[in-house]
């Protein structure tokens, strides 16, 4: 076989390999695109159904509205969350993380004003996931799963609020004994939990609009760290006090 013809055959086979190696390129791509937009529709069912759920309570809102108010065929949301309650988990599974991120910084608090920010951010992401709060026995009687789950998000909760009282009291802040330390978390959490409740029996028709979202978190955050108030130092009472104040005018 002549230089020149091997030569061919060599440009041939380079120019084959380079052609499957441009369409196995191609064909990743489409399969990315194939898989990026399944997934990219299930994100959006879910944030379509939170802020549903949100607005008139998990009960009121059946996927025939999700459906409706995302354009989609129900088959096409069946596809993706073949029961109501699939969707109620997918949500719940964001809020536990987005929690346990925020609980996990409960370790850092030494002073008032770390205190009121901890409890302003975990009242922000309550506000986000209020429906979760908002028919929270309902939802529990009928989702062994969130039953469950919500149990480790009480232990979790505790466990936080022991941590911030304990770095109140190492940082001088707060003076609680041993005894005393634990039922203070336990209120805590109990405040934590049901303080949505309570706004909404306060105004049932207004408590969870957003534009009542910032005095809803801020009367929480204060009635919260309030409890502390009988143990707390001279300074930090007065700072709390000045914190609440740029929320609560009366507090």
């Amino acid at each position: 076989m002549s230089a020149e013809k091997t030569e061919e055959i060599e440009k041939a086979e380079k120019a084959t390999q380079a052609a499957k190696a441009a369409a196995a390129a191609m064909a990743g791509k489409a399969a990315k695109a194939e898989q990026k937009k399944p997934r990219r529709t299930a994100e959006r069912i879910l944030e379509v159904t939170l802020e549903l759920f949100n607005r008139f309570g998990e009960p009121n809102v059946s996927t025939t509205l999700i459906s409706a108010e995302m354009n989609i065929s129900p088959g096409n949301l069946y596809y993706h969350y073949p029961a109501k309650d699939q969707l109620i988990n997918g949500l719940f599974d964001r809020y536990e993380r987005a929690l346990g991120e925020i609980l996990d910084s409960a370790d850092g608090v030494e002073n008032v004003e770390d205190a009121w920010l901890f409890m302003h951010l975990l009242f922000e992401l309550i506000w986000n996931y209020r429906f979760l709060y908002r028919d929270l026995n309902d939802l529990l009687s009928k989702n062994r799963r969130l039953e469950m789950h919500f149990q480790e998000v009480l232990q979790r909760k505790s466990r936080a609020m022991a941590a911030l009282l304990d770095g109140l009291s190492r940082g001088g802040a707060a003076h609680l004994s041993r005894e005393a330390a634990g039922p203070m978390a336990t209120a805590m959490v109990v405040v934590l939990t049901y303080w949505l409740s309570y706004e909404y029996v306060r105004d049932p028709r207004h408590a969870l609009e957003p534009d009542n979202a910032a005095a809803a978190l801020g009367r929480g955050a204060y009635h919260a760290l309030a409890l502390l108030l009988p143990h707390l130092d001279e300074g930090s009472r007065g700072h709390l006090r000045g914190l609440a104040a740029a929320y609560l005018p009366d507090a």
